[in-house]
């Protein structure tokens, strides 16, 4: 290979995880609509990076008063594409997706000003594909596209969001195996650190592949921090982290949904919430450091989180 040597990654935030347990936040899109925000279009929360920001922001401090120690940004459905859709070009859009890096960054600094003293971090969400097409295959995978073709679509945000130098990447959601290996790609001499999270039905990516295939090229990703699953249901989470911990060496990350099946007939949540801070200490005994919710996961939830794996006596974030 020639040409200049890629920037050296940033550090900080993965000494933060080797020293201790950290707490992620909750479901973005809960939190704004809990706060009045209809999401209902094909942008869903990134819509109001162009007409909202300010509600971004109050969602992320939320979770960081709640307890988290990592915010999850609102770019997760911010594509070049998909921005297109709505007549925003190409400029405009990448400046929405450096936005969502820096209401992030406000909230902390608005949680640091109110009286939290713990370290604060800011994760760049980086969503699958299927996101994008906003039609339900983000879990299901299988788009017909190839791997090169998939790692073009996400190395031009990719750039744009390390750009805003977040403190890590999370390539969140994915339901694919072959995504996963084409976001790997995508991510190689950015300069930022990444977690990779796969969407999951019990021991299997969304597309069906057994989670020992998808998790093994992350073993070998120098970028690649922690490898988990999130957007799933907390009774798959267990034995994905010991997978997961097993095949890579690295620590884990895991966020689930509340447990409620989404009923996309009526187009509403049914069922009853089933995680519970007594999972969250069997997920940390397995291997997981990197700890939070996903849909449906609010910030009451996240603060059981925080109290739990802050217990007297074991390790803290920070």
């Amino acid at each position: 290979m020639t040409g200049t040597a890629p920037p050296p990654l940033n550090r900080t935030f993965a000494e933060a995880l080797a020293a201790g347990t950290l707490v992620l936040d909750g479901g973005l899109s809960n939190q704004l609509e809990a706060a009045g925000h209809d999401l209902g279009d094909a942008l869903w929360s990134a819509r109001l990076l162009a007409e909202r920001p300010g509600a971004i922001t109050a969602a992320h401090l939320a979770y960081f008063e709640a307890g988290a120690d990592v915010a999850i940004t609102s770019s997760y459905q911010a594509t070049f594409e998909g921005f297109a859709e709505r007549g925003i070009d190409r400029g405009r859009a990448a400046g929405l997706l450096a936005l969502s890096v820096d209401l992030a960054r406000e909230a902390a600094d608005r949680a640091r000003a109110g009286g939290v003293g713990r370290p604060l971090w800011v994760a760049a969400s980086v969503g699958p594909y299927g996101a994008m097409l906003a039609d339900g295959s983000e879990y299901r995978g299988r788009y017909g596209r190839t791997v090169a073709e998939l790692e073009a679509f996400h190395r031009p945000r990719l750039e744009v969001l390390a750009a805003a130098r977040p403190d890590v990447l999370a390539l969140e959601t994915v339901p694919d195996a072959d995504e996963g290996t084409a976001l790997l790609r995508a991510v190689r001499g950015l300069g930022v650190p990444v977690w990779l999270s796969y969407s999951v039905l019990g021991d299997r990516t969304r597309a069906g592949q057994p989670l020992t295939e998808a998790f093994a090229p992350a073993a070998e990703a120098d970028e690649v921090i922690a490898v988990g699953v999130n957007c799933c249901a907390p009774e798959d989470v267990g034995a994905a982290v010991e997978t997961a911990a097993r095949v890579t060496g690295k620590p884990v990350v895991v966020y689930p949904n509340s447990g409620e099946r989404w009923d996309a007939g009526a187009r509403a949540w049914d069922g009853r919430t089933t995680f519970t801070a007594a999972q969250v200490s069997e997920w940390r005994a397995a291997g997981a450091r990197l700890i939070g919710g996903c849909c449906r996961v609010g910030p009451e939830a996240i603060s059981s989180i925080a109290d739990t794996l802050r217990t007297p006596g074991r390790r803290t974030p920070g």
